[in-house]
């Protein structure tokens, strides 16, 4: 059809372009609000990962809290990833797979609650030393959420409610929505870690107030283990 002087060519329309847009796997508002307000709530419910973060940071001082917030946030890409790549789908189909990753984090967790409970020093942080400690905490922190299969299980379970392949890209999906999902739970976890590390300094001063520190954040890893390794009940 030929073209009159003074004709304007018009791209696609908005519809189209957004269209276009969500084939490339990027989340509308729309997909995003869905999901802030499903994950929110799982985020700030007490949990395994709140209940490690305050016995760290009550027992052993803010900084160490904070710490093993980045910790469990740096692990849980483990858990993101595998999700992406498909890891996750055959750890659930898999029962040996599943029970070898539980047992090995639910017997690193107690490995850590026993050595908490039969450290001499007021402190574990103390008797680690301030250099060295640092690392190892962060370190910690990073092993006992990748070995927690119930994450990755909760990840397969919990995120494709939110994928539309319509939209492009699944894996794509699923990593952006790992990824906010992550930095909404460093920032809780700090908040926790930094409330609960002021309790920690002001029961630092009292050396019975210090033993009992060390009970707590070893009692909580111990728990942790067993609940970790004891079957759930139905």
């Amino acid at each position: 059809m030929p073209l009159c002087f003074g004709t304007r060519l018009r791209g696609p329309g908005r519809d189209e372009r957004a269209r276009r847009a969500n084939r490339g796997g990027m989340l509308t508002l729309a997909s995003l609000a869905l999901f802030l307000a499903a994950a929110v709530p799982l985020i700030l419910a007490p949990g395994p990962d709140t209940l490690y973060v305050l016995s760290r940071a009550v027992g052993q001082g803010r900084r160490y809290g904070v710490l093993s917030a980045l910790g469990v946030g740096t692990g849980l890409w483990v858990h993101i990833l595998a999700a992406t790549v498909g890891l996750s789908a055959l750890l659930r189909a898999s029962a040996l797979a599943f029970a070898a990753v539980r047992y090995a984090g639910a017997a690193y967790l107690i490995y850590l609650g026993i050595r908490t409970l039969w450290s001499h020093g007021p402190s574990l942080a103390r008797d680690q030393g301030t250099d060295a400690a640092p690392a190892r905490i962060f370190a910690q922190a990073v092993v006992t959420n990748v070995l927690n299969p119930k994450v990755a299980l909760f990840f397969l379970a919990f995120i494709p409610q939110f994928i539309d392949p319509a939209r492009g890209s699944v894996a794509w999906q699923i990593l952006q929505y790992g990824a906010i999902y992550d930095v909404l739970g460093i920032a809780w976890l700090t908040a926790v870690a930094a409330g609960s590390g002021t309790i920690g300094a002001l029961l630092a001063r009292d050396r019975r107030a210090l033993r009992a520190q060390r009970w707590l954040t070893g009692g909580i890893m111990l728990a942790l283990g067993l609940r970790l390794a004891l079957p759930e009940q139905r």
